[in-house]
């Protein structure tokens, strides 16, 4: 007995040493993958300064690099909402998730709007510029057709049919599918047991596709930002350079000021552990201009870090939708730039109605490509159409202010899952302290914590439901 135990003991006393090896292995791996992506980046906006018209050919590779994320979202999003909801005894807690993640989400949309607002009125960029015919005719080609009125907007969550909410890739339509077989497999009880199993391990299947995806992540960054600069142009740059630079700044304020402080005085969180954090997901956002490319990898890494399932599930999800930080800031900034421009500057009176339209019509053009200048066309069209002679003023650079709305969408969404988790109590502190400590990496290989009875599971967090998934 005493040899048993002096084995164990020297089996325990060799564990801390290499127990940290694994993760070390997989994390160089990736390492070398987010290095390329950012000499992709470097060599592409040599290539968009140098070769801009071959550039611009090169936009097919970053569109078939987010495309090819877009096409996980839907099961990702199914899958984490029928297990966080299925496997949970009280449908209460999520319909208290879902409501206070609308009311945040409509609160500060209201800030970043008032924000935007008040820099607009400040710098007044437009001053001083011309409109010519043919900048008009392009401001009236950003008028999308996509965009929909609130009621409109509102029927078009329920889909065709059961599955043509994965195929159509709409992500609310996918929420809806998704809360409805979570609530249905919670109230099978036993029965929907075996069914949350096979989502579990179809989950594992998505995810591990996702990761081999991200090796094509170079390729897409260059093609993506060679297309952005070579479109643009230095002139344009220049041109336009108060309009994004007080841009920049105002994101920059809303991120590290706002939402840092209610992140400090709620959580207890500094902003810039949780953003050093999700690191690898901003760079793939600037790479790509596009926060939808890092939807999945966000939602498995708030799971990571110790939110609840449900939580995670139901606010990014939603987020993306609804709490567009960035792009109610753009929409302000660029409504009274154009306004400036034209020569017809409005009232605050004139301004807050406006604003308020552009806030409903926000929603109505989720999900649609180039939301945030199609949306402020269509906007203004329905509101002010005087003003949309003036939107071809800011194409060029349309693209550059998106990476900065993609930013500040996405530093909004984690901030708020985190918010909404402590809220409703559905978060562990001492894991998302261990995980920002970098003691709990992430596993960059499969994207889910594959260990049994993660030591991150909360108490009560999924109440019996984890147990009977196990022996299911």
């Amino acid at each position: 007995m005493p040899t048993k135990t002096s084995r164990r003991a020297a089996v325990a006393a060799s564990t801390p040493d290499t127990a940290p090896a694994a993760p070390a292995v997989r994390r160089d791996r990736t390492h070398y993958l987010y290095i390329a992506v950012i000499v992709a980046v470097v060599i592409g906006i040599g290539v968009g300064l140098i070769a801009p018209d071959f550039a611009v050919e090169l936009k097919p590779l970053g569109t078939g690099f987010v495309n090819l994320i877009k096409m996980m979202i839907s099961p990702i999003i199914f899958c984490t909402i029928v297990l966080g909801i299925g496997s949970v005894r009280k449908a209460t807690k999520v319909g208290a998730v879902g409501g206070i993640a609308l009311g945040y989400f409509l609160v500060m949309s209201l800030v970043a709007l008032t924000i935007g607002l008040v820099v607009g009125n400040v710098l007044h960029p437009g001053d001083g510029l011309h409109l010519t015919n043919a900048l008009k005719e392009t401001g009236h080609a950003q008028v999308s057709a996509d965009a929909l009125p609130p009621v409109d907007f509102v029927l078009s969550i329920i889909p065709v049919t059961f599955v043509s909410a994965f195929t159509e890739g709409q992500v609310l339509q996918t929420l809806l599918v998704a809360l409805l077989a979570g609530f249905a497999l919670q109230a099978m009880g036993a029965a929907g047991q075996p069914v949350l199993r096979g989502v579990e391990h179809i989950q594992r299947l998505v995810f591990r596709i996702l990761a081999m995806v991200m090796w094509a992540a170079p390729i897409g960054a260059f093609g993506a930002i060679a297309a952005v600069v070579g479109s643009a142009g230095v002139d344009a740059l220049k041109s336009l350079a108060v309009l994004m630079l007080g841009f920049y700044v105002t994101c920059f304020l809303f991120v590290f000021v706002v939402l840092g402080a209610l992140l400090r005085v709620i959580s207890g969180l500094n902003v810039f552990s949780l953003f050093k954090y999700l690191a690898r997901e901003f760079l793939l956002i600037l790479s790509t201009s596009s926060s939808e490319s890092a939807l999945p990898r966000l939602i498995a890494k708030m799971e990571h870090l110790g939110v609840s399932k449900p939580v995670v599930g139901i606010t990014v999800p939603t987020g993306y939708s609804f709490n567009l930080d960035g792009t109610m800031i753009y929409m302000t900034m660029a409504s009274l730039y154009i306004a400036d421009a034209l020569g017809t500057p409005m009232s605050v009176g004139e301004q807050i109605p406006l604003l308020l339209f552009l806030l409903l019509a926000s929603k109505g053009a989720a999900g649609v490509s180039g939301a945030g200048l199609a949306t402020l066309a269509g906007g203004l069209q329905s509101h002010k159409p005087a003003l949309v002679d003036g939107v071809g003023l800011i194409v060029g650079i349309d693209r550059f202010m998106s990476e900065a709305r993609a930013l500040t969408n996405f530093a909004g969404n984690a901030v708020a899952t985190v918010l909404i988790g402590t809220w409703t109590k559905e978060i562990d502190s001492d894991r998302v302290r261990r995980v920002l400590a970098g003691e709990l990496p992430f596993d960059e290989k499969t994207l889910l914590d594959d260990a049994e009875g993660d030591p991150g599971e909360l108490p009560g967090q999924r109440e019996d439901g984890e147990k009977e998934l196990a022996k299911a």
